[in-house]
Order: C-alpha cells, then sequence, then structure tokens
C-alpha cells in the first residue's frame, strides 16, 4: 500500500495551442490529464512518494487515456474502476497571454459520478501516513459525496493524518448556500484545512486570514488552518497559538494559475512525509505553487527533489529556514 491517498474525479482536457484564439475558432488542441486531487497525486509521487488515487473511469478511449496516465506517473490505480456504462469526464480549455484561462466542463453523470460508497469499504489504509480530500469531488452528485464522507470518517477512524482543500467549483453546486454549508461541515472532519483568501470569503463571508483561521479552528478535528494568501505566500495558524506567515516566492512570469493550489498542498505534504517542520512544509507548498503558475499544463511544473533543491537555491533559501514575517 502507499504514504500517500486521495479520491477524485479525473478531467481529460483539450486545451487549445492557439493564444487567445476563442473556443468556437479553435481547432488545434493538446490532449491532457488533470483534476485537482490527480493533479496532487502526481506531484507527491514526482517528489519521490508512493500514492494511490480511487476514481472511476468511463468504458471509452479518454477512460484507457487516463488510466495509462495515472501510471506513467507512477501513481497507483488499484481503486481506479472501470464504469460499464458512464463516460469519461473532459473538458475544454482556453489559451490565454493575459489572464485567467476559460474553460468548458463536460462531466455531469460521468462515471466518477457513479463512485459508490462500498469502494471505499475495499480501500487498504494500513500504510497511509496523509490523505488529501478536496471540495470538488463531494460536489459532483449525492453519491460522489456519500463516497467521500465514507472515506473521511475511515480515514479518522485509523486515526490518519487528514489535509482538506476546499476547492471551490460554483458551477457544480446547485447554490452559494448549499456549497458553503457543505464544505464547511466537511473540513471539520480535517487535521488540517487549507482555504485560498478568496474562498474564505465565499465560505465565511471574511478575506481576512485570522478570521478565517479561527473560524476553521473552532472543530474539534482541526488542528490547523493554512490560509493561501496568493503571492504572499501564507497564513497558518495551530489551535490554541498565535498565528504567522511564511512567505511566498516571486514568480518570474505566470503562465497559468491552474494547478497553484494543487501545488501548495502537494508540497506541505510531503515536506510532511518527510519529516519536515510545518514551516519548512507551507515554505515548500508556496515554492511548488510558485513553479506550477510559469507552466502551461495543470501539472507541468510540479518539481522533482532535484528540482526543487535547484528552486531553493536560485532563490537563496533553505527549506530547513524557518521563514516567517508580519504583514
Amino acid at each position: 500500500m502507499s504514504e500517500f491517498i486521495t479520491i477524485g474525479e479525473p478531467i481529460t482536457t483539450f486545451a487549445s495551442t492557439q493564444p487567445d484564439v476563442s473556443m468556437a475558432d479553435a481547432v488545434d488542441f493538446k490532449k491532457i490529464v488533470g483534476g485537482a486531487e490527480l493533479n496532487v497525486a502526481i506531484g507527491v509521487s514526482r517528489l519521490g512518494h508512493s500514492t494511490e488515487y480511487i476514481s472511476r473511469v468511463g468504458p471509452d478511449p479518454l477512460g484507457e487515456f487516463v488510466k495509462n496516465e495515472i501510471t506513467a506517473n507512477h501513481v497507483g490505480a488499484d481503486y481506479v474502476t472501470f464504469d460499464d456504462y458512464y463516460w469519461t469526464a473532459f473538458q475544454l480549455k482556453d489559451k490565454v497571454t493575459k489572464g485567467d484561462p476559460k474553460t468548458y466542463n463536460f462531466r455531469r453523470n460521468s462515471a466518477a459520478t457513479h463512485l459508490s460508497a462500498d469502494i471505499i469499504d475495499k480501500v487498504d489504509l494500513s500504510d497511509v501516513k496523509i490523505a488529501h480530500m478536496s471540495g470538488i469531488f463531494p460536489a459532483i452528485s449525492k453519491t460522489a459525496q456519500d463516497s467521500f464522507r465514507r472515506l473521511f470518517k475511515c480515514l479518522n477512524a485509523q486515526h490518519i493524518f487528514t489535509t482538506f482543500d476546499p476547492n471551490l467549483r460554483p458551477s457544480l453546486w446547485p447554490d452559494q448556500a448549499t456549497m458553503a454549508k457543505t464544505l464547511n461541515e466537511l473540513a471539520t472532519y480535517a487535521d488540517v484545512v487549507m482555504p485560498g483568501d478568496n474562498e474564505g470569503q465565499q465560505l465565511i463571508g471574511s478575506k481576512d486570514p485570522e478570521t478565517i483561521a479561527d473560524f476553521y479552528l473552532k472543530a474539534d478535528q482541526t488542528k490547523t488552518v493554512i490560509v493561501k494568501i496568493g503571492a504572499k505566500g501564507a497564513y497558518v495558524k495551530n489551535k490554541g497559538e498565535k498565528g504567522y506567515y511564511v512567505d511566498g516566492f516571486k514568480a518570474a512570469h505566470v503562465v497559468d494559475t491552474v494547478g497553484a493550489g494543487d501545488g501548495f498542498a502537494l508540497g506541505f505534504i510531503t515536506a510532511m512525509l518527510e519529516g519536515k517542520s510545518q514551516k519548512s512544509a507551507v515554505m515548500r507548498g508556496n515554492a511548488v505553487g510558485c513553479l506550477q503558475v510559469q507552466t502551461p499544463g495543470d501539472n507541468d511544473g510540479y518539481p522533482t527533489q532535484k528540482e526543487l533543491a535547484n528552486f531553493y537555491a536560485a532563490q537563496g533559501v533553505e527549506e530547513t529556514n524557518e521563514i516567517t514575517s508580519s504583514h
């Protein structure tokens, strides 16, 4: 079994290779695999850790493509099953020279929306040290949400360290109120909650990092809240302690912000798996996020250990540093 596990929906993305051409007019595309939770698993694997991914794909060429890409990225696929009827989700993605690209999703009633809770009972968690949970998967269907809850409860019952990224996708929820209520409730199952400050505005009505942290720290299970504040870095608060900031890194050029939040999660997770300090783990999260925004794909910027070391050397920092600042 693996050190790390996550559950989610893989997305095959047809990414336009034509800058600033409307999707209606674009004709050239590159086919890539993504999906927030799979991005994290790929990044964790790339940094040298064993991973397992729980999902479901369709009996179609995209399902085969996804399964092949998962294994090519050395992510465990023991619990990636093929559905006999429902198709694999996909999306179309613009290429832009400024701002974030638009995406057009085709995922309603996909195979992953039918991943039933009985699959969770077959998952071997005996060697798992950290599990990453994302707010996207419980948004895609009631069946997926039931499976997500089952897994979360199993992880807690076995005292496995959990991280939770709200990963807001308003278009997948019936309304804003349902999204906020459900995700805030699911966050109470996690040891570490990792919202962005903009997500805090939508979920609790505040962008203030300390206000966001204090809200989620009210849960008995939650010990740490990390609020991502973009290029400025992150604000961290542990239960019963004073919060602190960990500075971000300046990107030489921003190509695409997709995958940056997932990069932060995998950076934090892998550093914790390696026994680094919490501050070092947050710093690694900031570093991986910075690397990712400088690439066009969903996970192209996620580094190997050597690439991460080179990035730190170029920045003049060491991972053992406990870098904090007051803002």
